[in-house]
């Protein structure tokens, strides 16, 4: 069965609060979407819509080149 389409608030009333375990990880080290999402118990896919929108804010930077799987760490900027 396809996932129902969730309206703005119940999307809004996740994002926040999976932001902030995002960026206290990231605080540790940089990190991989696999590595958050298996420290999170979350899917892959919804780690990376977070990330990605993180970083289109300007919050997280990928650093130097991706792993052998192709995932690239990310870390907070300043």
């Amino acid at each position: 069965m396809p996932e129902m389409v969730r309206n703005r608030r119940e999307v809004f009333r996740d994002a926040f609060p999976m932001q902030d375990r995002i960026v206290a990880l990231l605080r540790e080290a940089p990190q991989t979407v696999p590595s958050l999402a298996s420290a999170l118990g979350t899917p892959t896919d919804k780690v990376m819509l977070w990330l990605m929108a993180m970083w289109r804010y300007g919050q997280v930077t990928p650093t130097g080149k991706p792993d052998a799987e192709g995932y690239y760490q990310y870390r907070l900027n300043a």
